[in-house]
């Protein structure tokens, strides 16, 4: 038996709740605490406090599977999303009860949320996140597409297990690196291997239909009458890493690579502008909050000129001037343009601070007003890195049908980009972002920004 990752997420949010609902109920009935009641009348409280933890407990990655199958992550993720779930629920008593007159009710309230999820949590780390649950595969394919299938399933999840694999290419013989830890399968009768190796799923990896033999095909048409899941492994390594494997498709790209019906919709590009332009006033808004603040460190701390603009490549690479605070020292390119790198000399000491809080982005409002960019998209670059990325990287050109963002799924799932490699996985978010851009995914790429800020992990 196996838990897919979405069916993992999805059983962690659930059980999540009814471990709330559940602590609350127990508490109020059996330990005479009356703070919260479960009453018809008074079903708003629920609702209300169900928002607060799912809200917070998505910033605060409580739904990270790799955090979630760890005490110590969980246990802090926990701490901190009750502890503010349960200050804004007090914070706001005309929607939820008035504050009680014995304040230790307070404390049973928090103890009955926190001491029911956590509990929850620690079955879930020793039953479901065994390796009893783990999905059993079988691989398919010559050895280059088996060590690079073999390679995202190693460092993206830990819920997949490699039981064998069948070198499809019977002149190509290399065993080295993966491989050699890998059981390979002789026989071709799939059914058997399936049933004995308790496989849930074949990943064919291999894009040379002809390196497929007669009778192996056969056995896969059998197995897949079965019902049991054969996928391409560009596929699967779609679904494990969030990025469009450009480097893996080569000519056959459009095959992998139909572009989201969002990018034509226009219901969905007018909401997407118009959340672009209140977003945008409101973190406008917000910043004249900062400013005393930005102005006196960049006093300090950096100066010279608090802004500065740049040109960038924008969308269908018509360039643009971008507005940032300045985080360099003046003069950082007056020999070129240069790759910013980590611990970069020429960042500021305040500067760094701007990067890490992306305090830096917020003149990119402006932007965004403007309609030279929007709140989402891929990361707008230079020109110079445009027309050198465009001729080291295929595909880098399709980043500019969609406008540039302040913020994007490439933004939020790796690090800076330094080098064409990084460059080149940047590129992978970006197609990604284009493929299935929708309403969930920016919803979801708004919440992982404000977790980005909030453990100061800004670049």
């Amino acid at each position: 038996m196996h838990f897919e990752i979405s069916e993992r997420k999805l059983l962690l949010r659930v059980v999540d709740l009814v471990a709330l609902l559940f602590g609350l109920y127990v508490g109020s009935n059996v330990f005479n605490f009356d703070y919260f009641k479960f009453t018809e009348e008074r079903w708003l409280w629920s609702v209300v406090l169900i928002v607060y933890y799912v809200l917070f407990s998505t910033i605060l990655e409580l739904y990270d599977l790799q955090k979630s199958s760890r005490y110590d992550s969980t246990f802090q993720g926990i701490i901190l999303s009750v502890s503010i779930t349960v200050l804004c629920y007090l914070l706001t008593p005309i929607l939820t009860p008035e504050l009680p007159e014995n304040r230790l009710q307070i404390l049973y309230f928090y103890l009955a949320i926190a001491v029911t999820i956590f509990l929850w949590r620690c079955a879930y780390i020793f039953f479901i996140s065994s390796p009893r649950f783990f999905k059993n595969i079988h691989i398919i394919g010559n050895t280059e597409e088996i060590k690079i299938m073999s390679d995202a399933i190693e460092r993206n999840t830990k819920y997949y297990k490699i039981v064998g694999y069948i070198n499809s290419n019977p002149n190509d013989k290399e065993k080295n690196g993966v491989l050699a830890d890998l059981e390979e399968i002789t026989s071709l009768d799939l059914n058997k291997v399936a049933e004995e190796k308790y496989v849930s799923e074949i990943i064919i990896a291999s894009n040379q239909r002809e390196e497929l033999s007669k009778p192996l095909f056969d056995s896969l048409i059998g197995l897949l009458e079965t019902g049991l899941p054969i996928k391409e492994y560009i596929q699967v390594y779609e679904e494990l890493t969030f990025r469009v494997p450009v480097q893996y498709i080569g000519k056959d790209f459009y095959k992998y690579f139909p572009f989201s019906r969002s990018n034509q919709n226009k219901l969905y590009l007018f909401f997407h502008r118009f959340f672009d332009i209140v977003l945008s006033s409101v973190g406008l808004l917000a910043s004249l909050v900062f400013i005393p603040f930005v102005l006196i460190g960049n006093l300090i701390g950096n100066r010279g000129p608090l802004l500065y603009t740049q040109e960038r490549v924008g969308k269908n690479g018509v360039p643009f001037k971008i507005y940032k605070l300045r985080s360099m020292v003046v003069d950082a390119e007056k020999n070129g343009a240069v790759w910013a790198t980590q611990n970069d000399s020429r960042i500021t000491k305040f500067g760094g601070f701007l990067r890490k809080s992306r305090l830096d982005e917020v003149p990119q409002f402006i932007n965004v007003l403007k309609g030279d960019m929007s709140m989402i998209g891929p990361r707008p670059e230079r020109p110079a890195f445009v027309k050198q990325l465009s001729e080291d990287l295929t595909f880098y050109e399709i980043r500019h049908v969609v406008k540039p963002g302040v913020t994007g799924w490439a933004q939020v799932k790796t690090d800076y980009g330094a080098s064409v490699e990084d460059s080149l996985r940047k590129l992978q978010y970006d197609l990604y972002y284009i493929k299935h851009r929708s309403f969930f995914l920016d919803l979801n790429i708004i919440v992982k920004t404000l977790s980005t800020v909030l453990f100061y992990r800004g670049r």
